[in-house]
C-alpha cells in the first residue's frame, strides 16, 4: 500500500532567495496529488522533487498574497507547452479567476486545457472536493486579507478479509466478498449469521492532513484541526516578537505550538519563516517546549503522515 506524504516544495515567507522558496507543496493522498499553494519557484522544484507534472489536477491556493500564487502563471504556462489536455481544478479565493483571465488576455494566451475554477469566498468552512477516495474542507484563517487553510481527510478504506477464517465457512463464495468488505455481516441459507468482525480484519487507519497558512494566532480552528495526524502551522516569528505577528497577521513558533498542543494533533510541521532568520532549528527549538512532536519543515524533505 502507497503511504500518504507531504513533499516540502517551498516554507519561507516573501522574498525568495537562491535558497528559500516560498510557499508550496505536495500531499500525495490516495493516488490524489494536490499542490497546496504555489510560489515563486513552484515548477522548479517539482522538477527536483521528480514529480510529474500529469500527476497534478488539483491545485488549493490559500489566498491571494504573491509569496503563495506568482508561481501559478509559469506553471500553467507549463502545462501549456507541455500538451496538456487534462482538464485543471484550481480552489481558491474569489478574484484569482479574473488574475489568470486577466493575464491571457494581455499576452494574447490561450490554454489547450480547460481549467474549473472553485471560487472561494465563504467565512465558514466548508467541503470543497470530495470523491471516493479523499474529501477536503475549508479552514477559515485569520491573516490580513481572505485566507483558507485546507483539511484533507482520507475515506474509510474497506474492510480486509480474513480468509483463513472464511475458508471454514465453506457457504461463503467470492460474490460475497465485496459483502463482507463493506461490513455487512454473513447470513446462511439457513438464517444463521456470522458477524463481520469475526470474518474481516481492521482496514487501515485514515489520515488527514491540515495546512493552515498564513494565519495569526487563531483558536477558532482549534476544534476543525482536533487530532489530525499532520498538522503544518505557519511560524513566521519568534516568541518576543507577538505584537508584531499580530499586527502582520501571522504566528509566532510558540503559538503554533500551543495550537497542536490544544487540537491534540500527532505531529506539527513549523513554515513560512522568515527570512530574516536563517537558522530555522531555531523555530524548532521553540514550539519543542510546548509541543515535543514539532520539526521544522525543510525544502525538498518528504513527511509521512
Amino acid at each position: 500500500m502507497l503511504r500518504s506524504k507531504l513533499t516540502i516544495l517551498g516554507c519561507h515567507s516573501s522574498i525568495p532567495t537562491k535558497d528559500f522558496y516560498p510557499t508550496a507543496q505536495i500531499l500525495e493522498l490516495r493516488r490524489h496529488f494536490f499542490l497546496i499553494d504555489c510560489g515563486e519557484g513552484t515548477q522548479v522544484q517539482i522538477r527536483r522533487a521528480q514529480i510529474k507534472f500529469n500527476r497534478i489536477v488539483h491545485i488549493f491556493i490559500s489566498h491571494l498574497h504573491g509569496d503563495h500564487f506568482f508561481g501559478l502563471m509559469g506553471l500553467l504556462s507549463t502545462f501549456q507547452l507541455l500538451g496538456w489536455k487534462n482538464p485543471l481544478n484550481i480552489y481558491a479565493p474569489k478574484g484569482l479567476k479574473e488574475i489568470i483571465d486577466t493575464h491571457l488576455k494581455w499576452s494574447s494566451g490561450k490554454l489547450t486545457y480547460p481549467i474549473k475554477h472553485i471560487e472561494l469566498s465563504s467565512e465558514k468552512s466548508e467541503k470543497i472536493f470530495e470523491d471516493e477516495k479523499a474529501q477536503v474542507y475549508t479552514i477559515p484563517l485569520k491573516h490580513r486579507i481572505y485566507t483558507n487553510g485546507f483539511l484533507f481527510k482520507e475515506k474509510p478504506r474497506e474492510r480486509k478479509l480474513d480468509i483463513d477464517t472464511i475458508k471454514k465457512h465453506p457457504e461463503i463464495e467470492i460474490c460475497d466478498y465485496q459483502n463482507l468488505k463493506l461490513g455487512k455481516d454473513f447470513i446462511t441459507k439457513n438464517g444463521q449469521t456470522t458477524s463481520n468482525n469475526q470474518l474481516t480484519l481492521d482496514p487501515p487507519k485514515i489520515l488527514s492532513y491540515a495546512f493552515c497558512s498564513d494565519t495569526a494566532y487563531h483558536r477558532a480552528i482549534i476544534d476543525q484541526i482536533r487530532g489530525v495526524d499532520l498538522l503544518y502551522h505557519e511560524s513566521t516569528f519568534l516568541s518576543g516578537e507577538e505584537d508584531w505577528a499580530k499586527t502582520t497577521g501571522h504566528a509566532t513558533a510558540a503559538q503554533a505550538a500551543s495550537i497542536a498542543q490544544e487540537a491534540g494533533v500527532g505531529k506539527l510541521l513549523l513554515g513560512h519563516y522568515s527570512s530574516r532568520i536563517s537558522n530555522i532549528k531555531i523555530f524548532e527549538h521553540e514550539a519543542r517546549k510546548i509541543f515535543p512532536n514539532t520539526e521544522a519543515s525543510e525544502v525538498l524533505k518528504t513527511y509521512l503522515l
